[in-house]
């Protein structure tokens, strides 16, 4: 015998039929939809209102609108354009991540291109904006300092070349200053020799940073908690044959002096010891 169906499960059925078919329809409008939004558009007129975007502050937008036109166009002179002005969109737009990937793939396409000096300086900057204070890892710092370095090397009569030899000092400061963070660590601790490599490091390495006098400073300091009297006069007498008016060789003198040790008294010292101590 045939079992009655339920007006409940009737219903239900009829409910599940009815949402499939609407869910249908919509992916069906949706489609269309999507077909009917590509529209191939002249390279120029896309071009036209990325830019008047990009100038509206709509940078993510605009990116997008730059890439529709390598994408509609890939081999037009507006696609050339249209590739490095979406890595300057995602830059402004603070999307260095992508702004790089971006830059990095024009360069790969187009290494002879007039503009390529500015890709560069734009990826540059893009790790540059990405540096963090002295007391966190260095990493983004170190890949700035070499994008800088490619640049400046790769272009030295580049227009953005004198900036970015700036930014470069700058990028070498921001390590020198992470190398005496650690120091300054070591050497309240106790950890004498380890402080001592890591001044050593910002007196060899970044010795065109403000960080050196301190770091000779520091030196005194350290080599006189080992009981390394003459290390410690000798790097006195660098700081000032160096920086003779300077804060941290008043430091060191007054220091030498309340320990006993005398301190240096001839420029010529430094010549004849730094071959032996350095």
């Amino acid at each position: 015998m045939n079992r009655p169906v339920s007006r409940r499960s009737t219903s239900a059925t009829a409910r599940l039929a009815i949402a499939i078919a609407l869910s249908v329809g919509l992916a069906a409008c949706a489609s269309s939809d999507e077909e009917a939004a590509y529209v191939e558009r002249p390279p120029e007129n896309i071009y036209a209102e990325a830019q008047d975007t990009l100038e509206s502050g709509s940078y993510r937008t605009a990116a997008q609108l730059f890439d529709e036109v390598e994408r509609q166009h890939p081999y037009s002179e507006w696609s050339t354009r249209s590739q490095i002005m979406a890595g300057f969109a995602r830059y402004e737009n603070r999307d260095y991540d992508e702004a790089i990937e971006t830059l990095d793939r024009f360069i790969q396409l187009h290494p002879g291109h007039p503009n390529v000096d500015y890709a560069y300086y734009l990826k540059a900057l893009s790790y540059y904006e990405q540096i963090v204070d002295v007391d966190r890892d260095q990493a983004m710092t170190q890949r700035a300092m070499d994008a800088l370095e490619d640049l400046i090397n790769r272009f030295p009569e580049s227009e953005y070349a004198r900036d970015a030899e700036l930014k470069y000092d700058l990028t070498l400061d921001q390590l020198a200053g992470k190398e005496m963070t650690v120091g300054r660590y070591y050497l309240e601790q106790g950890h004498y020799n380890g402080a001592i490599g890591r001044f050593r490091t910002v007196i060899e390495d970044y010795d065109t940073t403000t960080h050196v006098p301190e770091a000779l400073h520091r030196l005194v300091e350290a080599f006189l908690a080992l009981g390394l009297r003459e290390q410690a006069r000798v790097s006195a007498s660098v700081l000032g044959y160096n920086y003779p008016g300077s804060d941290w060789y008043i430091d060191s003198y007054a220091l030498l002096v309340d320990e006993g040790v005398r301190p240096p008294d001839e420029r010529g010292f430094v010549e004849r010891t730094l071959d032996a101590i350095f």
